[in-house]
């Protein structure tokens, strides 16, 4: 038994070491490289445009949700009056951020994973190398990068949605004044949960963009599977894993900020 623990061990410990060494070679590719503007422009519409309805239609149901909920439970103890607060804090520290990147990895991450597995698949990658191009310059460093702005940003707009989705259950289906959500929202919020917020969705896009580029680009490793079957397998191994990476890292920032 030990032995069994000992070898994932050292497997773990090996795939987290490639894991950071791709991720600082693709970081370091940028430098120098070459119209590598266009390219984090043509990510960021990946990452951002392609991926506004789900944040827009998600982060107004969730609004709608903690609206209805929390006047129900706030009713109880007769302080209706807080539900701007209720639902301001549960977006801006946990719900925005991390219902955003997660929607960010079932939508843009996989298709990453996919289109890099495919590309490893087809050896386009390898020809990249062939003919003198840095496959992670032109791959995965805009990736990476247009991560960093677009995730805060869906982020931010998440939250926004959601706040004016509480006001519609409150106000408009419940009978809470608006001026009192509003004014409760705008009490609640401080600096520090902006700070926290951002924080949460720089992370989250770091680690989850750079998981699902690690996966899709190493397509080819797969033990289990080749051809479709390993990119299938890639692209499912890099959700999972971009999910309950949002979730620990959410848990380990959240411990620290506190």
């Amino acid at each position: 038994m030990l032995r069994t623990i000992g070898r994932h061990t050292l497997n773990l410990v090996q795939v987290m070491g490639d894991f950071a060494l791709f991720t600082g070679i693709s970081f370091r590719s940028a430098i120098g490289s070459r119209k590598i503007v266009r390219r984090i422009a043509r990510a960021g519409f990946e990452q951002g445009t392609r991926c506004l309805p789900v944040i827009l239609i998600v982060g107004m149901f969730t609004g709608l949700v903690l609206g209805l909920q929390g006047y129900y439970v706030l009713n109880r103890f007769g302080s209706e009056s807080l539900l701007g607060t209720l639902v301001s804090l549960s977006l801006v520290r946990e719900l925005g951020p991390v219902l955003a990147a997660l929607m960010l990895v079932g939508q843009a991450g996989s298709a990453l994973a996919a289109e890099l597995g495919i590309q490893r698949n087809t050896e386009q990658i390898a020809a990249l190398e062939t003919m003198g191009v840095s496959s992670h310059a032109y791959l995965v460093a805009p990736r990476l990068i247009a991560a960093l702005v677009v995730f805060p940003m869906q982020a931010a707009l998440f939250i926004t949605v959601g706040l004016w989705g509480g006001s519609l259950s409150g106000s408009l289906l419940l009978g809470l004044e608006p001026g009192i959500y509003w004014s409760a929202v705008e009490r609640a919020v401080e600096s520090q949960d902006v700070r926290e917020c951002f924080t949460k969705a720089v992370v989250f896009g770091l680690l989850t963009i750079a998981l699902c580029s690690y996966h899709g680009f190493n397509a080819h490793r797969c033990r289990s599977a080749t051809g479709a079957r390993a990119v299938s397998a890639s692209t499912t191994r890099a959700v999972v894993q971009s999910s309950i990476i949002v979730l620990a890292a959410d848990y380990v920032i959240t411990s620290f900020l506190v």
